[in-house]
């Protein structure tokens, strides 16, 4: 099985910009007692996850950085509420989009590039298809002009790792008090095989959850239904 990084397709002049947020997150850790650091990762984001329940017992909507002991007390309370799969650090998101967006829109949309953007239609084909692991979220953005698109987000679970051999042999070990692993994205990423899901097709890492994956299943089925946005990246697996 091959597999791609997916990318925006820049090429193509669509003028589409999304201006939002998320709805609730998790905060970042200040001064971990352990690794001394101050970090956020805004990157997985569960926006099927309806923190409503919860959100009289901590400020989700403005988290900050807050001492390790709240963002651990505020941690639990999203616990019960998550998907299976899910991995939730500081920084984590909730629930939809709220904001503002305006343009001309393809089929995708990178936005930021760790959050994945699809048009309803678009989506229905791909299930259609038979692809795996492909949950859509309505937003709550408003859009600028009369004729808008239906964009869905696309829950990405963070799943697989890059491969040691892409990264620093003398790298330090994750915190064991907040798991902050601090690693960059190497120049030439290669992924783990053995940690790869055989039951999806469209996902992000673990390790590395900017980087949004997908296999060569998901790659050929947007190719040949059309749909247009973003770029496939090939990315090289080690067993």
């Amino acid at each position: 099985m091959r597999y791609f990084i997916i990318e925006e397709d820049k090429s193509l002049g669509y003028t589409g910009f999304v201006n939002a947020a998320p709805k609730w997150g998790l905060p970042g850790v200040k001064d971990c007692p352990a690794c001394k650091a101050t970090w956020a990762d805004i990157s997985k984001a569960y926006p099927s996850v309806d923190l409503t329940p919860v959100a009289a017992l901590a400020r989700f909507e403005r988290p900050g950085a807050k001492p390790i002991e709240e963002y651990e007390r505020m941690r639990e309370l999203v616990r019960p509420l998550l998907p299976p799969g899910a991995v939730v650090e500081p920084g984590s998101c909730f629930g939809p989009l709220v904001g503002n967006a305006q343009g001309r829109f393809g089929q995708f949309v990178s936005y930021y590039s760790q959050v994945l953007l699809v048009r309803h239609e678009a989506l229905e084909k791909l299930q259609a298809e038979g692809l795996r692991g492909l949950k859509g979220c309505r937003m709550e953005v408003r859009f600028r002009q009369r004729h808008s698109p239906e964009l869905l987000e696309l829950e990405l679970l963070p799943v697989g790792r890059l491969h040691s051999k892409c990264l620093p042999p003398n790298r330090e070990p994750p915190c064991p008090r907040c798991d902050r692993e601090g690693l960059t994205l190497p120049k030439q990423p290669v992924l783990d095989a053995a940690t790869l899901p055989p039951h999806l097709d469209l996902f992000r890492l673990l390790d590395m959850s900017t980087l949004v994956i997908c296999t060569e299943r998901f790659a050929q089925a947007c190719q040949r239904l059309g749909l247009d946005g973003i770029v496939f990246v090939p990315i090289p697996t080690e067993g």
